[in-house]
This record gives structure tokens, C-alpha cells and sequence, in this order.
């Protein structure tokens, strides 16, 4: 027979154990105390001579002659720029095939289920004073998969701990001639046209509110059996609930006034045009429905839609009242934003904080995350970029990246080599070698998916 103190014996190892797994799996959190640096907020101006005190991964004070607790890491800014963690809206990495391209709405996937916690590509992005992104599915279908906003805590290995928990859900969208050319040149089936693509969004707004009908009836006893289970269906129900944003690949200004008529007759308003180019053709009518924009600084020219463009586009945007990001839609521009923000300075005249909003606390409201990151602001998590001068000089360099507090770059006392695993078999390059960028004109590639007299000038398609 057991006694009762063996049985208590063995409830107390079982505590232990799920208590043990539950601070394991807990995000890392840290204290830092940054001192005397010049910080910009973004919210609330720029600080001179200023501490920033985070405790327990968020940021605890913001003043002068702040004190912390013995054995908290202390960071001397004096002579450097402190700005909140960079964010960029439209990234790949941490994936590796992000394209289901098997239908023309593949809403039941979700890339939260193959991020890779150790690619270096992460660690790359930390480089660069990113902080967060916003991992997401392809553009082969006119409704992709849902993405995932994911945290650059680089380090782990439990590609759980990448996600930033909490944060709203997103899908991805694609307008024109990426899900045209998939499914109508290469399969034979709709959309092979611009009209296809809007019918793709019609009929899987239609199917998920015949499904909500039906789950409908079944709730109130109308029907005695609910209705087959069906993912698809359940996330596009989301969508026009509105528990998910949009974030639709596009080009084009008459698409985004084709898919603003189609989210209008669905009672749907919540989505951030990508790439946008055309977006200042339109920009009083993004602002009108209230639709963001993640916008290129100055990338164009690598397919045929996307030749009708211009370097002004963020600043109109921004003029018209449209909320607008830059973001990489790249593993190596992803470590320039900054850069890219001082491009579209450069072009439209924007103040320095305007520039800077481009690359933090815009994208954090596309993405539904502004009441946590940002900006520096007491409250908000330990997000943290500090730069060696002003993040929108050329001649600044991003010196260490905080995430939650947490030190996860830092240019004078990370090794060489940082990655987590290493291949063996696997080329490794210390400089960059870009070709597998789909956004690439070099080797030929400006002229892709043009056809004169019927012959394609270019190959390449993708």
C-alpha cells in the first residue's frame, strides 16, 4: 500500500518539475541602466544628458542622475544617440520556404510554425538597431498565411521564445502580378488576371460568412450539427471579426482602391498596404479609410508594375495623414532602415523625427504593438538601439542593441563568429552576397516577367 507521504513526496517533485519548466520557459528579461546619452524618444522630444533605466525588461525611469541597484549592467552613452528599437514591418527572416503557393487562399497556414530561431540573419538585424519584425508569408497568393511578429532575441533556441507574445495576428495578402502569375500562367486557374485576384478575395469573404452562419445556427439550435471544422474558413471569419490585420503585398494604385471596395462591402478596415509604390497617386484615399502603408525608400524597377514609382512616396504618404513605415523586405537592407529613413528625409523634407517615426513607432502601429514598444516612453519594454552619433547621419553606427532589457549586440565585445549552430558543408562568406534577393536588378533581373512579341525578355520568375 502507498502511504500518503510517499504520494505527497511525489505531487511535490511534480510541482517542482512544472514550476522548473515554467521558469524556463519564461523570456529573458534584464536591468540595464544607460547613462548620459542624448535620447530620442520620439514621443516626447529629444533628451539631452539623459538616463534610461530598465528594470525587469521594461523601462522603469527616464532622467538625470538616475541611480539602480547593485549588480545592474551600466551603459555610458556619453557623446552617443539613444532611440527606441527599430522595426521593421515586412521581413523574411527567420524563415526559410515562405510561400505556400499551392492555392489561391492558403490562410490556414501560419509561419509561427517554422520560425528558426537560428538564423544568423537575426543576429544581423540586431547589427542594425532592429529589434523586432514582422515575419511573413509570400506573395503567391492573393490570401497567403498568417505571419507572425516576432522579437530579435537572438541566442535562444526554442523558436517559441521568438515570438512576441501577445502581439496582434496578421496575414498576408498579394495583389497583381505575383498570385496572377502562380496560379493563372503556371496552374491554369484563377487569378490569372487583376479581375481574378479581387474574385479570390470576394468568394473567401462570402465562404467565411456563410460558415459564421452556420456556426451561427448551430449556437442559437436552428441546425442540430455545427459545421465541418475548417481553418481557412475559421481565419477569414477573424479577419471580418476583426481580430486579424491585413498586410497586403501591392503595387499598384488601382488595387488598392479595387481591395479597400472589397474590405468596405465586408465591414473589414483594418490592413497596411506593402510596398505601396503607388501609394502617393492614392494617398488621400489610404487616409480616408484609414489604411497604413509599409513603403520602399527608393526600390523600384525590378518587375514591370513596379517601374511607376518615386522616392517622394513616404513623405506624401505621411503628408496626407496615411500612418507609413519603411521596411526591408530584405536580409541585408533589414540592417539599414535607418539609412533608408535618411533617404526619404533626404527626398521629402521630413523633420529628423518624422524620419525616425518611418522606422519605429509607425510600423509598431501597423503591427498593433505601439502601447508596448516604439518609443521610449516609462512602461514600454527595454527595446533599445544606441548609436555612435545621430541615427541619421551616414556616418553612424549602430554600437548595441537591447531587447527586454537584454544585451543581444554589441559591437565591441561580440566574438567574430556569431552564429548559434554551424554547418560544417556550409559556404560561409564574410561579405555579402546579395543575388538571392528577388528585389535585385543586378544579373539582368530589372526586366523579369516582361514578354515582347510574345518572347519573354527575361527568364528569372518568382
Amino acid at each position: 500500500m502507498i502511504s500518503k507521504t510517499y504520494i505527497s513526496r511525489i505531487a511535490v517533485l511534480c510541482f517542482t518539475i512544472l514550476l522548473s519548466f515554467s521558469m524556463m520557459a519564461q523570456t529573458e528579461t534584464g536591468d540595464i541602466l544607460i547613462k548620459n546619452g542624448t535620447v530620442i524618444t520620439i514621443t516626447d522630444g529629444v533628451k539631452e544628458d539623459t538616463d534610461v533605466l530598465i528594470r525587469n525588461g521594461k523601462i522603469s525611469k527616464i532622467g538625470s542622475d538616475l541611480s539602480a541597484r547593485e549588480g545592474t549592467k551600466t551603459i555610458d552613452a556619453d557623446g552617443k544617440f539613444v532611440m527606441p528599437g527599430i522595426i521593421d514591418a515586412h521581413s523574411h527572416i527567420a524563415l526559410d520556404v515562405v510561400n505556400e503557393a499551392t492555392a489561391p487562399n492558403t490562410a490556414m497556414v501560419a509561419v509561427g510554425d517554422a520560425l528558426d530561431p537560428y538564423d544568423v540573419g537575426v543576429y544581423r538585424a540586431l547589427a542594425g538597431g532592429v529589434t523586432i519584425s514582422h515575419a511573413m508569408h509570400g506573395s503567391a497568393n492573393a490570401v497567403g498565411g498568417q505571419c507572425e511578429t516576432i522579437k530579435h532575441r537572438y541566442g535562444v533556441t526554442d523558436p517559441e521564445d521568438m515570438r512576441m507574445d501577445g502581439a496582434p495576428r496578421t496575414i498576408k495578402f498579394a495583389l497583381g502580378e505575383n498570385p496572377m502569375r502562380v496560379h493563372g500562367e503556371n496552374n491554369d486557374i484563377v487569378p490569372s488576371t487583376r479581375m481574378g485576384v479581387e474574385q479570390v478575395f470576394r468568394k473567401s469573404f462570402a465562404d467565411a460568412q456563410v460558415y459564421m452562419a452556420a456556426q451561427e445556427d448551430f449556437k442559437k439550435g436552428i441546425s442540430k450539427m455545427p459545421p465541418k471544422y475548417d481553418e481557412r474558413n475559421e481565419v477569414m471569419a477573424d479577419i471580418l471579426r476583426g481580430d486579424i490585420i491585413i498586410h497586403c503585398h501591392s503595387y499598384r494604385a488601382d488595387e488598392s482602391l479595387m481591395l479597400m471596395d472589397v474590405l468596405g462591402d465586408y465591414g473589414v478596415s483594418k490592413i497596411t498596404f506593402q510596398h505601396v509604390n503607388e501609394g502617393f497617386k492614392v494617398a488621400p484615399e489610404l487616409a480616408e479609410f484609414g489604411a497604413a502603408a509599409s513603403v520602399f525608400a527608393d526600390w523600384w524597377a525590378y518587375k514591370f508594375e513596379v517601374y511607376y514609382s518615386t522616392a517622394f512616396n513616404a513623405a506624401i504618404l505621411s503628408r496626407n495623414g496615411v500612418v507609413t513605415s519603411i521596411n526591408s523586405d530584405s536580409g541585408e537592407l533589414i540592417r539599414h532602415l535607418y539609412h533608408e529613413a535618411g533617404k526619404s528625409q533626404r527626398y521629402g523634407k521630413l523633420t529628423d523625427n518624422e524620419a525616425l517615426r518611418l522606422i519605429t513607432i509607425n510600423p509598431a502601429i501597423q503591427l498593433g504593438i505601439d502601447d508596448r514598444v516604439g518609443s521610449i516612453e516609462e512602461g514600454k519594454e527595454g527595446d533599445i538601439a544606441i548609436f555612435s552619433a545621430h541615427p541619421l547621419s551616414i556616418y553612424a553606427v549602430p554600437e548595441m542593441t537591447i531587447v527586454d532589457g537584454v544585451v543581444r549586440f554589441d559591437i565591441n565585445n561580440d566574438p567574430d563568429d556569431m552564429r548559434i549552430w554551424v554547418d560544417p558543408k556550409e559556404d560561409f562568406s564574410d561579405t555579402y552576397e546579395g543575388n538571392e534577393e528577388h528585389h535585385d536588378c543586378s544579373n539582368d533581373r530589372c526586366m523579369q516577367g516582361v514578354f515582347i512579341n510574345g518572347h519573354a525578355v527575361h527568364s528569372h520568375h518568382r
